[in-house]
This record gives C-alpha cells, structure tokens and sequence, in this order.
C-alpha cells in the first residue's frame, strides 16, 4: 500500500532539510575547529582545551547521526549489521503491533469504561428527535421492505411463518380475548352504538312494505274472522307500528332513556354470565378450530400475502408513502419517551455497551491481524518519509544534543586528565 503525503507533510520535510543540513554543518564546523586546534595546540597550549571538546562533539554527533539513520536505513549504503532496523523487521514490528493493540488498547475492561462514558441514548434521542434524518430513517427501512418480502417468496420461510402461526393461534385460548373486546365495549359505551344499529335495523325492517305485508297477513290469520271483516288487522297492525316508530324515535334521541339503562343491565350480565361459561368457550373454541381447518383459509392467506408485498412495494416508492410516515412518527416517538426517561437511558446506554463491547471482544483476533497485514503492506520507504516528517526534526535534534553533551563530557574529560597529570 502507498502512503500518500499531504501538502502540509510536504512543507514539514522542507523544513526537516533544513534542519539536517544545520545540524550536518554544526559537524562539520566541530570536526573543523577540531582540525584547527589540534594544528595549532603547540603554539597555544588552551586551544587543547577546545581541541578536546571539538572531537568529542565530534564523535557524539558522529554517533547519534549513525544511531538516528540506522533505525530507517544503512549509513553511507554500507551493508553493517543491525541497521535499517524498522525496513528488516517490517513483520515483526506489524505482528507485534497488532498483539499490542489488541492486549493493550482492546481490552474489554478498558473499552467497557471508554464505551460507559459516552451517552448513546442522548445521541439517539438529538438524531432522532430531527424529523428530517428519521424520515431518512424510515424511507431506509421501508425500501428494504420489499427486498425482504421478496427474499421470503423464495424461500420456504412464508410457509412457515404461517403454519407456526396456525399452530400458535390453535394453543391460544380465544375466550377470554373475546371477553376483553366486549369488556372493552362496554367500557368505552360502544355498546349503546350496537344498540342504535339495532334500532336502525328495526327500523328499515318496519319501514319495509312487504314485511309489513307478511306481518299484517300473520296478524289477520291470528284475529277472528269478524275482525278481519272491519279490517281490524290494519288498524292494529298501523298502532303497532306507530307505538313501536315512536318508541325507536325516543331511544335514539334521549341517550338516558330507560330502555338504554335496561339494555346495559342486559349486556353487562350477559357478559358476565359469558365469561363463567364454559359452553360459550367451548364454542368459542370450535368456530376457532372450524375456521383454521377451512381449506379456502390457505388462499386466503397467499391472497392477504400478496396484497401486503404489492401494498409494500407501491407504498415504499411513493412520495406520500404511509410506511415512511408511520415510521418517522415512531422514531420520533421514541427520541420524546426516550427523553423523559432516565431509567430507560440507563439501559440503553448499558445494553449499547454490552453489544458494543462484546462485539469488539469478539473481533479483537480480526482487528488485531488486519492492523499486522496493513503495516506489512506498507510502502517503508515513503512511511519513513511520513515519519521523518512527523518526528525527524526532533530526531535532528538528538545529532545536536549529541555534539553538546559529547563536547562537555570531553572538556570534562580534559580537565579530569589535567589534573590527574
């Protein structure tokens, strides 16, 4: 792999040249001065003094230079032993890096306090709470939809959904279901609306000619015949239905009628009587089964699959599409209760570690070797550039702190021999 330089690096390596070349002339000035002193130490016995400290300066810069190039390179291109010692190590160093990153920064205790540090449900809760990026969102999960119900066509997994549908639905006792939905009507006072539906049918069936008719002629059959003479049928039939219109007419408009009260006395006990029944569960239960042993019930089913994929698939593509619509009012949903609950975040945050940190533990072996196989791949002569551009002007430095301390160390040295002779 090529390491590209950047603009920036490039002007650091201009300005490690210039570096390099004073502290190669702060060298060469020390070897001069060394030169000249030693030329000139019979005829100025001081300048021994300088002597000594120019050689040792010398020798220092000498040998940090050496030690500097070895690490990247071999001095002067000679072939000396253990030198060039980041190029000839390349794989070791990229294993060893690879082991130490994965010992040292993947540990599972440190990442678990690195990862409780960030607040992952407040950071759900600021991106989510923007409709624009959870609409993002939902239209994401809504074009996967009919790639996931497609995925399903072709597999044998519909089926089985649908039979272990079946069977889930054939253990689930159905009655007390039944007993919620009428509780939850009479709760609600959905009730009196089934008993103005009732009304309505009564009434239509009234206002029907020919019901009157057939009612009118049961009438006539059940009176004398003298009756029938006077037509007494019809007047009797005519105040029935009056008397009954009327009282319709009373029930509908007075929602505190008395017969209303009778009716929510009627439905609450049957209700009641309903739920202690083990007849009416057992029924239940047989138009449960009746229907589930239908054979149209798996064309039906195929045909409800159907609709949904080709709702699915239109829906996912339309610019008003109700699935992305739903979806974006329930992740917003989610960021305001995910707000207002701080148990809520607690767990979150706790189960985004766990996940987070267990996946990293898992994968540590994988991260690890694909560091070790990107540094083998490196290019080590432009990764030398990168790092000579990053750190090379302090390595320069090290030459100069060379000459300084080898300079000192050889005037101290000049003294302690003065004086010992």
């Amino acid at each position: 792999m090529t390491v590209s330089i950047s603009p920036q690096e490039r002007r650091k390596l201009d300005e490690l040249r210039r570096v390099k070349f004073l502290a190669t002339a702060t060298l060469a000035l020390c070897f001069g001065v060394m030169l000249i002193a030693k030329l000139l130490e019979a005829g100025y016995p001081w300048l021994a003094a300088v002597a000594a400290f120019a050689e040792a300066a010398t020798i220092g810069g000498l040998a940090d230079w050496y030690a500097v190039v070895a690490l990247f390179k071999r001095p002067l291109g000679l072939p000396i032993p253990h030198t060039a010692i980041i190029p000839r190590n390349q794989d070791r160093i990229a294993d060893n890096l690879g082991a130490f990153i994965e010992e040292n920064f993947l540990n599972d205790a440190e990442v678990r306090a690195k990862l409780k540090e960030v607040d992952f449900a407040d950071a759900m809760v600021v991106w989510l709470s923007d409709r624009g990026r959870s609409e993002g969102l939902a239209r994401f999960f809504a074009r996967l939809g009919p790639q996931i119900l497609a995925a399903m066509d072709d597999t044998d997994l519909r089926d089985f959904l649908a039979e272990r549908a079946v069977k889930q639905i054939r253990k689930t006792d159905l009655s007390p279901v039944v007993m919620e939905v009428l509780k939850q009507l009479t709760k609600e006072g959905r009730h009196h609306q089934l008993l103005d539906e009732i009304i309505n049918a009564l009434h239509r069936f009234l206002s029907d000619e020919t019901a009157v008719e057939a009612i009118r002629k049961r009438v006539a059959e059940e009176l004398p015949t003298v009756l029938n003479i006077f037509r007494a049928d019809s007047m009797i039939l005519r105040r029935i239905l009056n008397t009954a219109t009327a009282l319709m007419e009373e029930v509908k408009a007075d929602k505190e009628h008395e017969l209303r009260a009778e009716f929510e006395t009627f439905f609450r006990n049957y209700i009641r009587r309903l739920r202690r029944s083990k007849r009416f569960a057992k029924r239940i239960e047989g138009a449960k089964n009746q229907i589930l042993d239908r054979p149209e019930l798996a064309a039906l089913a195929d045909q409800m699959w159907d609709s949904l994929r080709d709702f699915v698939e239109r829906d996912a593509t339309a610019e008003d599409s109700l699935i992305v619509a739903r979806l974006t009012d329930l992740f917003i949903d989610i960021a305001e209760n995910l707000r207002d609950a701080p148990q809520l975040r607690a767990d979150v945050n706790k189960g985004m570690v766990a996940a987070i940190a267990s996946f990293v533990e898992g994968q540590k072996p994988l991260i690890a070797g694909f560091i070790s196989e990107q540094v083998k791949s490196w290019d080590f002569d432009q990764l030398t550039l990168l790092i000579e551009a990053n750190v090379g002007r302090d390595l320069q430095f090290i030459r100069f702190n060379g000459m300084i301390i080898g300079g000192v160390a050889g005037l101290l040295l000049f003294a302690l021999e003065s004086v010992l002779i």
